[in-house]
């Protein structure tokens, strides 16, 4: 007799998994073909078991579920580096386009604009407008560039300089490359707005009517404690968000004095002896005097240190990236840059030529040769301007400084600075660019060899960090051009620095040790 074996289906069991383990992919939750189309339809009724089998049955679940959504939405994950929440440039995000053109415009306008016209005494009209338009046009190009190489495709956000830098080049070559030339962008920056900004006060003073009774004059050194207290003070502010409003008033006061130099310039006329020819000493060096004008030209366009930073305070999403904003912001700021630094540093050269003196630049010569024609409102407003200016300068420029010395006292400490220990940290520092700038005040006689020293972090590398990071196909267009821009950016501060060098051996500098005049 025949044995009949009657099989049956064997169901297979129904897992419930974690929420944290579901896939993300809708894509992904379709049915394991080992269940069969109904299986779903004899799963347990019991409410219990529908409770547990039901990924979004429960708060939590729901909560998980709709999280998953987002992730699907937002379509990749920023990793976030949980130090960040605790050091001033990234501890808060919720900046926008109009703090980004706010912190743009305050560090791209500022006193290095003065000496712009002085850089034309060197090249001539065709020739000084020829490369301001270059290098403007060129160093807007690599502010592109590191807006968009700010985050990365594994979501990774660089908002420091240095950050990137290693990233690009290694942890070592990065930190030799880019260390110096940050941090002297930023702390050097501060020590010439102590050295401008108390120098300004003191020309303040004395147009309204400060002369009077010389025993009671404060000095130049007194006029820098007095600028470097007031900016200590200012620097309390917690983070880089919550100075938009300081670098608002600064930007607005840069567009106000350079618009106010240049229009007072151009309306009071040329001084009797005004020429547009090379000095002598410049016709024998002239190679130099060039290439001196082109740092001072580059170093006018600074700022390139801050932009990662700044885009740093921006939250970002698939929809809606942090380059967005920041590229919103940054164009509007350059019209405003451009719009400010042509007509000064074309009608300045109109107005004065070759008498622009070497420190001071345009505001100078409009002290020099129009002080007596022009009403003191107007000079004192203009003095008044360029002491505000600097003062929100330096709120913006010491920000990296502050920032990379809470980061070695967090990376020790594992925690976060106090409140007493950061205000001590910023007066710290205030206190050493004071007495930097009281120590050497002949640097700003260095402005040609400090701008090629810094002219790669504008101009050179981030063209080579575009190479290494996005690595475009080989011959194509764009590996040729930051090719191209990055080796001449290298050679042209090798250049740069070579020339000042030789011209501080040949021509001499005034140097003098503790005595600001």
């Amino acid at each position: 007799m025949e044995e009949r074996v009657e099989l049956t289906e064997v169901k297979s069991p129904t897992v419930c998994v974690p929420p944290f383990q579901l896939p993300l992919s809708p894509s992904t939750l379709t049915p394991s073909p080992f269940l069969d189309s109904d299986s779903s339809s004899k799963l347990p009724k019991s409410p219990v078991a529908s409770h547990m089998m039901t990924p979004i049955a429960s708060p939590m679940k729901k909560a998980l579920a709709a999280m998953h959504g987002c992730l699907e939405e937002v379509g990749h994950l920023t990793k976030f580096d949980p130090q960040d929440a605790w050091l001033p440039i990234t501890e808060s995000r919720n900046g926008n386009a109009y703090y980004a053109a706010f912190h743009t415009l305050c560090s791209g306008i500022g006193f290095q604009a003065l000496v712009l016209p002085l850089a034309f005494t060197s090249l001539g009209w065709i020739w000084g407008i020829t490369f301001l338009s270059l290098i403007f046009i060129w160093q807007l190009y690599t502010l592109w560039l590191l807006i968009q190489l700010h985050e990365s495709e594994n979501g990774i956000r660089y908002s420091r300089y240095l950050r990137l830098s290693m990233a690009a080049f290694g942890e070592r070559a990065g930190k030799v490359l880019a260390l110096f030339p940050s941090m002297y962008l930023s702390g050097g920056t501060c020590v010439a707005l102590i050295m401008v900004g108390g120098g300004t006060m003191k020309i303040l003073f004395q147009i309204q009517g400060g002369t009077t009774g010389a025993n009671h004059q404060l000095t130049t050194v007194e006029w820098y404690l007095v600028f470097t207290c007031t900016a200590i003070i200012l620097a309390q502010l917690p983070n880089l968000n919550s100075i938009a409003g300081v670098s608002l008033i600064g930007a607005i006061t840069a567009v106000c004095y350079c618009t106010i130099i240049w229009a007072l310039s151009i309306c009071k006329g040329k001084p009797m002896s005004v020429s547009y020819g090379p000095s002598p000493a410049e016709a024998r060096n002239r190679i130099c005097s060039i290439l001196n004008a082109l740092g001072m030209i580059a170093f006018a366009f600074r700022g390139h240190n801050l932009v990662l930073e700044i885009q740093g305070t921006m939250p970002t999403s698939a929809k809606q990236p942090s380059s967005t904003p920041m590229w919103l912001g940054v164009r509007f700021a350059y019209v405003v840059v451009g719009l400010c630094l042509f007509p000064l540093a074309i009608g300045g050269y109109w107005a004065y030529g070759n008498l622009i003196p070497a420190s001071g630049g345009v505001l100078n010569a409009l002290y020099e040769y129009h002080g007596n024609d022009t009403s003191k409102f107007l000079l004192g407003l203009t003095s008044l301007l360029v002491v505000i200016n600097c003062l929100t300068s330096f709120q913006i420029y010491a920000m990296p400084v502050f920032d990379n010395l809470e980061f070695r006292y967090t990376s020790s400490m594992k925690k976060p600075c106090s409140r007493w220990l950061r205000s001590l940290i910023r007066a710290f520092f205030g206190c050493l660019t004071l007495f930097i700038s009281v120590a050497l005040p002949f640097l700003p006689s260095l402005a040609g060899l400090l701008g090629g020293i810094a002219l790669p972090i504008t101009l050179a590398y981030p063209c080579l960090m575009w190479i290494r990071i996005k690595k475009p196909s080989k011959w194509s267009a764009m590996w040729y051009l930051n090719w191209g821009l990055g080796s001449l950016g290298i050679v042209l501060s090798i250049l740069l620095v070579s020339s000042a060098i030789w011209s501080i051996v040949i021509m001499g500098i005034e140097i003098h040790f503790f005595k600001p005049q």
